[in-house]
């Protein structure tokens, strides 16, 4: 057997951990710029040495029987590549804890797509096989007026001010165990240098290592910092650009971060050198000094796993905190970090970027183009930002698929998939997907046949009415906008033959002949339905056509409600149809300002909880609504009063379902409008039928 690795320090480890599972027996050998042994039944060797062709000619091809390759997202590397040209092995192992790469290379081919196990982050908390963490996301510190961030200024990041921070958190936060055994990774050599001059300064031992320290270097540091004895011992080794693979060190209980999250990978890499168990260590602490830096986005991101880069489920993550990992590890941020981290949310920039990475991971992962509900269901990029972002997965495909520069759709078979994309692709209800998946497989269908279908597999009473009004949305009339309607009222879908039986349209049974047009339809109902199963079929929170806290847009509302049309450019705060109303809030009608104040010149609207009631809103009208007016009507009288409430303008379209609510009082006062005129104003509490998530709440009223 070969087990192969990139650096010479984890040879010793790797050969000792065989041992402890095969038993000291073993003929186990090293082949390293140090050592040199040919002749072992297992040898462990870097990738430097065994890649030269000299060495590698020591070897027939056939020699391994079994070749393990460590840190395999590095095989796209040359000197890797030679290693597996030359041998042919009866079984090729790659292990890795990063395989999703950015570079463009496709490791998965390597091992034609066999993935042997897999296992992530919080798996592995949850199976017990790391050390539990506490993180501490804190304020970097502002000197001088200077918020640090990714441009900051050399002289800042080595102040006397920074350094005193530093040092007075990582002690307040502390370690397990008797000694602090750290890491610190900064930015930049001489920043490492620096502190590590300073720290000396203050009664610590520390020393700073960089990529061009010698191996023997590192190797005599690690065993400073693991050791016991006083004499000698080092407190922290402060880093730059190693450390974050390839090396174990169990011991340590303490890493620092003072740098900015360019990457969920590297941000993964540096948190698990710490999470190795150890005898006498009970936990390892993670202290993240967070700046003012654009990718804050990315913390949320590699503390969860999660891959979607939906902006709703990352500012959950923030929220929940201590929910985020299994077990007894905790998640905290401070009140600073959690604004500075949803300001990063707010301002994701180049999506588009982001979504290529996770198709060409996806891709490669899968060895073929993966279709959109295959990203829903491994956990890449949300695909309703593919969708938002191109139209359509046709369109996306077009711009990063060689072999789709040639294929054509009509423009009719165009705007039908955009059309498509935009409503049923959400999954907020079934009748639309169920009856294409009827239209498509038999032609036609009979409401009685329809009802039937959604009560058994969704457990969904439905009415004729709201089956009409399900078809119509198909035909294309659902769209209100001029630009709109004109555009995508003939998608020629289906038609109403006799009472209660639909049919498809002759053009559009021609139309899903064209294999690909079919093949993205039926991806778009397979993702609608798999949305729909997984997020809104559940009962436990549906109070009627929503469920509690999940997120919908105006549009939403407007065809869950059956308005017929999408009413959602007329709808601002309020919006009544016969015998439903929807409220909509902004609780933060200034992005950030936690007083939920306009901007000067603008009125102060009161939207919020009431103080210390988890289950009673306070609702300002607009300016010019007295409690005698039809505004006001429109509210108090229908039957079922909704309210949907977002936490600023900056999480776009969508608006938590808060459910049902009834008037306790209207009020009048007066203000002043945007000219400065006293005018006057309702105000009106509602009661809520269900007391809002505790979470929910703080997160809405946090700043």
């Amino acid at each position: 057997m070969l087990f192969l690795v990139h650096r010479e320090q984890i040879l010793k480890q790797a050969m000792e951990s065989f041992k402890d599972v095969l038993g000291d027996g073993i003929k186990a050998g090293l082949l390293s710029g140090t050592t040199k042994n040919y002749d072992a039944d297992y040898l462990f060797s870097t990738v430097q040495m065994m890649s030269k062709p000299d060495i590698m000619q020591k070897f027939g091809e056939g020699y391994f029987d079994y070749i393990c390759l460590d840190e395999t997202h590095r095989s796209g590397a040359e000197s890797y590549q030679r290693i597996i040209n030359y041998f042919k092995p009866k079984f090729l192992l790659g292990m890795t804890a990063t395989p999703e790469r950015t570079d463009g290379f496709d490791i998965y081919s390597q091992f034609d797509h066999n993935i042997a196990y897999e296992i992530r982050l919080q798996q592995a908390m949850q199976e017990k096989m790391l050390c539990p963490f506490h993180y501490f996301g804190i304020t970097e510190l502002i000197i001088d007026g200077i918020v640090i961030d990714d441009t900051t200024e050399f002289k800042y990041l080595v102040s006397e001010q920074r350094v005193d921070n530093i040092i007075d958190k990582i002690e307040f936060y502390g370690h397990s165990g008797d000694r602090v055994k750290g890491l610190i990774f900064c930015s930049r050599q001489e920043e490492a240098k620096e502190l590590s001059r300073l720290f000396n300064e203050r009664n610590y031992h520390t020393i700073a290592l960089c990529g061009n320290d010698s191996q023997e270097a590192r190797e005599d540091a690690i065993s400073r910092l693991e050791q016991d004895e006083m004499v000698g011992r080092l407190d922290y080794i402060i880093t730059v650009d190693i450390f974050n693979e390839g090396v174990d060190i169990p011991a340590i209980n303490q890493v620092v971060m003072l740098r900015p999250t360019q990457s969920a990978i590297i941000f993964v890499q540096q948190l698990g050198r710490g999470l190795r168990k150890a005898i006498n260590k009970e936990y390892v602490v993670i202290i993240d000094f967070i700046g003012n830096y654009a990718k804050n986005f990315l913390i949320p991101i590699a503390l969860s796993g999660d891959r979607t880069y939906n902006k709703d489920t990352i500012r959950k993550y923030v929220v929940e905190g201590n929910r985020i990992i299994p077990g007894c590890s905790t998640v905290n941020f401070d009140a600073i970090s959690k604004e500075r981290i949803f300001d990063s949310i707010d301002n994701i920039k180049g999506i588009k970027k982001f979504i290529k990475d996770s198709y060409i991971s996806l891709k490669y992962k899968l060895g073929r183009i993966p279709t959109l509900v295959e990203f829903y269901e491994n956990g890449e990029v949300d695909p309703s930002l593919i969708l938002e972002n191109y139209k359509s997965y046709f369109s996306f495909l077009l711009s990063v698929e060689e072999t789709y520069k040639g294929q054509q759709l009509s423009e009719n078979d165009l705007i039908t998939l955009e059309y498509l994309s935009k409503i049923i692709s959400r999954g907020k209800r079934p009748h639309e997907l169920e009856i294409l998946k009827l239209i498509i497989s038999q032609g036609k269908f009979d409401t009685a046949d329809l009802k039937r279908i959604l009560e058994e597999k969704y457990n969904v009473i439905s009415s004729e009415k709201v089956i009409n009004a399900a078809c119509a949305v198909l035909e294309g009339s659902f769209i209100s906008k001029d630009l709109e309607k004109d555009k995508y009222s003939h998608i020629d879908i289906l038609v109403e033959r006799n009472t209660g039986i639909y049919e498809r349209i002759f053009t559009f049974y021609e139309r899903m002949k064209q294999i690909e047009f079919r093949n993205q339809i039926n991806d778009l109902i397979e993702l609608g339905t798999k949305k729909y199963q997984d997020v809104y079929s559940y009962m436990s929170n549906r109070r009627n056509e929503f469920v509690l806290y999940e997120k919908y847009s105006r549009r939403d509302v407007c065809l869950l409600l059956n308005w017929g049309k999408d009413l959602s450019s007329t709808m601002y705060g309020m919006k009544r149809l016969k015998d439903d109303v929807a409220i909509f809030v902004t609780y933060n009608k200034v992005g950030g300002d936690s007083e939920r104040a306009y901007s000067e010149g603008k009125p102060d609207y009161a939207d919020e909880f009431i103080r210390d009631s988890n289950n009673v809103f306070a609702w300002d009208f607009q300016i010019g609504r007295g409690p005698n007016s039809s505004y006001v009507l429109d509210v108090c009288e229908p039957k079922r009063k909704h309210l949907f409430i977002k936490k600023s303008d900056n999480e776009g379209t969508d608006y938590y379902y808060m459910g049902l609510f009834d008037v306790l009082e209207v009020s009048g006062d007066k203000k002043k409008d945007n000219n400065g005129r006293l005018r006057e104003i309702s105000k009106m509490k509602f009661k809520l039928y269900d007391s809002v998530r505790e979470d929910l709440k703080d997160y809405l009223q946090s700043n």
